[in-house]
């Protein structure tokens, strides 16, 4: 009997492990067409099919009561706030999926109080920004050059980033090609894939640069994200909070969303994640030198990004004498758990930075 068990679970693994190697590599071949299709459109500037949430799904959502504005770039739309005094310095406030600028609506208040301009775009493919609704469409790399254009057509400059989960993999590369338009930068339960230079006080990296369970809990999160039937926003972000979020706080999280056409860039993100590797490694050159004042900003229940505030921490000079924080009683979204306490956090740090020069 228990070695029938033992057969049994070892062949789940194996399928497990088989099926698991298959999707990898279904990811990877879909990353490089995905690539090459960008690649093209860039030669070509054919146009990309795109739709565009109805206004109407936006109003009267909780707590957000802000009003919106827009650009276009390469063909697209793209919604972002604009709160506080334009002759301020900009916050950039950057969300990741499936979530939109709605995540920040707690924070952007405080931190405009205290005399900030506060500036949170909806990446393409979320909010209140144009959906392509071909997944193909959706790369890494077109992302990155659409916040790129974006900070440079609004001539952002002393920027305080503070970026989250895609927030991160998107925005620390935008900073890392753009140093001189950044003062400082809060990473929240982000990372930057690549391989990132020795530590800073020199050597080798002698152990995982995250925990075991991070690459599982990662692996089953881009598996459910490609293949579950009944994926939505809120669930995702319902699943990712400590908290026990109202109807209507789930319902504006899938406000962009009318239906499943809506949902592209939330469902290929995740594959996307490994496929810029080459060029994070050349932003993590930039961080391995970065100076300026650099702030890590996790909580303690993530799943899956848990402890990566460490390798920021390890690599990054600016990173050294701040003030680093672990938000207690927030999980991956923890601007949704925490969002008052994070605007806080920032008020502080960009106060403190600023009173050092």
């Amino acid at each position: 009997m228990m070695k029938r068990l033992i057969l049994s679970l070892l062949i789940i693994v194996a399928l497990f492990i088989v099926l698991s190697v298959g999707f990898i590599s279904c990811v990877v071949i879909g990353n490089i067409r995905g690539k090459k299709r960008y690649a093209k459109y860039r030669e070509t500037g054919n146009a990309r099919e795109s739709i565009r949430t109805p206004d109407e799904r936006f109003s009267n959502l909780p707590g957000y009561d802000f009003e919106p504005h827009y650009i276009e770039i390469d063909g697209l739309r793209m919604h972002y706030l604009d709160e506080g005094p334009r002759d301020a310095d900009p916050v950039l406030l950057m969300h990741g999926e499936p979530s939109w600028c709605y995540l920040y609506r707690k924070m952007i208040g405080p931190i405009v109080n205290a005399g900030h301009r506060v500036i949170a775009p909806d990446l393409i493919g979320f909010g209140r920004s144009d959906k392509l609704i071909d997944k193909r469409d959706h790369s890494y790399q077109m992302h990155v050059d659409m916040i790129t254009t974006f900070i440079k057509e609004l001539d952002l400059k002393n920027i305080t980033l503070f970026c989250q989960d895609w927030g991160g993999l998107i925005g620390l590369r935008v900073a890392a090609e753009n140093e001189e338009r950044y003062a400082r930068i809060i990473a929240a339960n982000t990372a930057l894939p690549g391989r990132p230079p020795p530590p800073a006080g020199g050597g080798e990296w002698d152990q995982p640069l995250l925990p075991a369970r991070s690459g599982m809990g990662f692996l089953v999160w881009l598996l459910y994200s490609q293949l579950a039937p009944g994926f939505t926003a809120g669930g995702v972000v319902q699943f990712g909070t400590v908290t026990e979020l109202p109807p209507e706080i789930v319902a504006a999280y899938d406000a962009p969303f009318p239906n499943k056409r809506y949902l592209a860039a939330a469902r290929i993100f995740p594959a996307l994640v490994p496929s810029q590797m080459v060029e994070n490694t050349r932003a993590w050159e930039v961080y391995g030198r970065w100076e300026k004042p650099f702030l890590t900003a996790f909580s303690d229940s993530d799943p899956i990004l848990g402890g990566g505030d460490k390798i920021f921490q390890l690599v990054i000079p600016g990173t050294k004498g701040q003030p680093h924080t672990t938000t207690i009683g927030a999980s991956h979204f923890l601007q949704e758990d925490k969002g008052e306490e994070l605007a806080d956090l920032v008020v502080k740090f960009i106060a403190r930075t600023q009173a050092k020069k």
